[in-house]
């Protein structure tokens, strides 16, 4: 069995409006020990994370104290909006999640962050069968991932864990990489 621990991303400082730079804020950074704390039992193998600073900065604090190098995959980047702050950004992503296709002229819409999520996941599955795996992810390319899996996840629950930072959702994996289970974990 090859088990997968996404982690979203702690608390980001939303101050900063570059996506890639976003840092964590002194919240997050006190609740990146508890993604520590909880993957502390796991048997952990390998850490990935997303390349976008707040992401790789979640799962840093356990990488730091397990000896792990992080292996950053582009590929686990979240979604690009456009290429501007959007300000209504609810009522964009409800229009999102009611047509996947949907996107603004310089952004993704969620079916193309879906497609590129499980694509990179398929590989590292591939790579690391047997496996406990860590990467560290974003809200909505994760719920792009647990909607592969169980397409009942849909804009509601989207909604229910948009302020949920950090945010922990294990998927287990058959030696056929066919998901056998998902199970989600608060971790305040």
């Amino acid at each position: 069995m090859t088990k997968v621990f996404f982690v979203r991303h702690a608390e980001p400082n939303y101050n900063n409006h570059n996506d890639t730079l976003r840092e964590l804020s002194p919240q997050g950074m006190a609740d990146r020990k508890l993604v520590t704390k909880f993957l502390s039992d796991k048997h952990i193998d390998i850490v990935i994370s997303s390349p976008f600073k707040r992401a790789m900065d979640t799962v840093a604090d356990f990488a730091e104290k397990t000896g792990f190098t992080i292996e950053i995959i582009d590929a686990f980047r979240e979604r690009k909006v456009d290429s501007c702050w959007i300000d209504n950004f609810s009522e964009f992503t409800k229009r999102q999640w009611s047509d996947f296709t949907y996107k603004l002229s310089d952004g993704e819409c969620l079916k193309e962050v879906q497609n590129r999520n499980i694509s990179a996941l398929e590989v590292v599955l591939k790579k690391y069968q047997g496996k406990n795996i860590v990467i560290g992810s974003h809200g909505t390319a994760l719920s792009t991932v647990i909607n592969y899996y169980d397409k009942s996840f849909g804009y509601n629950d989207f909604e229910h864990i948009k302020h949920v930072m950090p945010w922990i959702v294990e998927f287990d994996f058959d030696e056929n990489a066919n998901c056998t289970g998902i199970n989600k974990y608060r971790v305040k």
